[in-house]
C-alpha cells in the first residue's frame, strides 16, 4: 500500500523535466484490464490502472508507462496524453481510444495548428512511437514534456526535437497570458 500511495502522489506531482522514457509491459496488460471498471476517458478518482502501470514502470527502471486500450492501441500514459510528430504531422490518439479529454491536450493541439502543423487524432501503436520523428506528452502537472525513448528505443535522434521545444515554449507563453497566477 505504501508503494501505491507513493506512486499516486507522483501522478499528481511528477518532475516533468526529467521524463524522457515511456515503457509498456505487454505481459501486464491483461492484469490492468482485470481491474478496469471505469472507462479511461472518464476523469474520476479511480487511478488504480494508472497506479499499477506506474508501479510496474518504476520497478523496471522507467519513469512512465503507456496505457493501451482493449485493441492494443495507445490510449495515453499514466498521467499524460501522448503526441508524436511524423512527416510534419502531429498525431495524438483519438478520445474514443480511451484518451482523457485533457485541457492541456486541447491547448497543445491548438498551438501546433497555430505553428502551421496539421494535427490528426488517429489510433497509434507502439510501432508509431518507435518510428516517430518526435514524441511528447502533455498533462496538467507535466505541461509539455519531450519523450526521447520508448521501449529502450530512441525516438528520432534521441534528444528533444525542435517541434517539442517550440510547443513547450509556446505553451509556457500561453499560460502566462491565459493562466491564473498563484502567489
Amino acid at each position: 500500500l505504501k508503494e501505491v500511495m507513493e506512486v499516486a502522489a507522483d501522478l499528481g506531482a511528477q518532475d516533468a523535466t526529467n521524463l524522457t522514457s515511456v515503457f509498456q509491459n505487454a505481459d501486464k496488460a491483461a492484469d490492468l484490464k482485470a481491474v478496469m471498471d471505469v472507462a479511461p476517458a472518464v476523469k474520476s478518482l479511480n487511478y488504480l490502472n494508472n497506479i499499477l502501470a506506474k508501479i510496474e514502470a518504476k520497478r523496471v527502471g522507467f519513469q512512465e508507462a503507456l496505457m493501451l486500450n482493449d485493441k492494443g492501441e495507445i490510449a495515453e500514459c499514466t498521467g499524460d496524453n501522448v503526441f508524436i510528430l511524423n512527416k510534419g504531422i502531429v498525431y495524438t490518439p483519438p478520445l474514443d481510444a480511451g484518451s482523457l479529454r485533457g485541457i492541456t491536450r486541447a491547448a497543445v493541439m491548438d498551438l501546433a495548428q497555430e505553428l502551421g502543423f496539421m494535427v490528426k487524432e488517429q489510433a497509434l501503436t507502439r510501432y508509431d512511437l518507435w518510428t516517430a520523428e518526435e514524441c511528447f506528452l502533455t498533462g496538467t502537472a507535466a505541461e509539455v514534456i519531450p519523450c526521447v525513448e520508448v521501449d529502450h528505443r530512441s525516438v528520432g535522434n534521441g534528444v528533444p526535437g525542435p517541434v517539442s521545444k517550440s510547443l513547450i515554449e509556446k505553451f509556457r507563453e500561453k499560460v502566462k497570458v491565459d493562466g491564473v497566477l498563484l502567489d
